[in-house]
């Protein structure tokens, strides 16, 4: 893969320390994360304003767009679908790590990984594309579920649109370990660290219908998530 190469746009100015250059590491977050934060310009002039809607998304490190393409999906009657398409976009992630407990208040942080993509999405008309950008959104959530399902209707199909971003134009930053404290505050005998943050899930719970045992995809996803068993 080619290195994060940050434009005007998406070069990092404070805390270039903890920048990522690595392209591999931001599709590695990318996999980690279950929910992406996608910003729009919704509204019409003159009353158009900025809204961050959280979504669920996909991500093909191989896709058809430069650097790779990040999928996400939702009703063709939602508004913010069709200006996404009229003006770039900002789509963010952050996965928090860790709470840093530093020995004065401005040392105080969070070990985190983050990054943002800007670009114009495009609109997935092509019927394969779209088929295999819904399978990577539902994989990304619970790997291997898509094969166990019944085919989309046409019906659902043409009540979906499905937007593509490019992750050419991306950066990255994350942050790890304790606190950056001054020698005078270490001196003074205030504890310091860090407490690691994990995103833990429960044991699967049977829908009131649901007949046979939990689907081994479902047990499988759910262990890797952290839940007990």
């Amino acid at each position: 893969m080619d290195p994060l190469s940050p434009t005007p746009r998406t070069t990092i100015g404070r805390g270039r320390d903890r920048a990522v250059r690595e392209r591999e590491q931001l599709h590695a977050l990318l996999a980690d994360a279950l929910v992406a934060h996608l910003g729009v310009l919704a509204g019409e002039h003159p009353h158009e304003h900025p809204v961050v809607l959280p979504v669920a998304f996909g991500v093909e490190a191989a896709g058809p767009d430069a650097g790779g393409t990040l999928y996400l999906h939702g009703s063709v009657a939602a508004g913010w679908l069709a200006r996404a398409l009229e003006h770039d976009v900002c789509l963010s992630v952050t996965e928090l790590d860790g709470l840093v407990a530093g020995r004065s208040s401005f040392h105080h942080s969070m070990n985190y990984r983050s990054a943002v993509v800007i670009g114009r999405a495009r609109l997935v008309t092509e019927l394969a594309e779209r088929e295999r950008a819904l399978e990577l959104v539902v994989d990304h959530m619970i790997p291997g579920r898509w094969r166990t399902l019944r085919a989309s209707t046409r019906k659902e199909l043409a009540a979906t649109a499905v937007l593509a971003l490019g992750l050419a134009e991306a950066s990255m930053k994350q942050r790890a370990g304790g606190p950056g404290d001054e020698a005078g505050d270490i001196a003074a005998g205030v504890w310091g660290g860090h407490i690691p943050v994990r995103r833990t899930a429960g044991e699967p719970v049977p829908d009131p219908d649901a007949t046979g045992p939990v689907p081994a995809d479902v047990v499988r996803r759910a262990r890797q998530l952290g839940a007990p068993g």
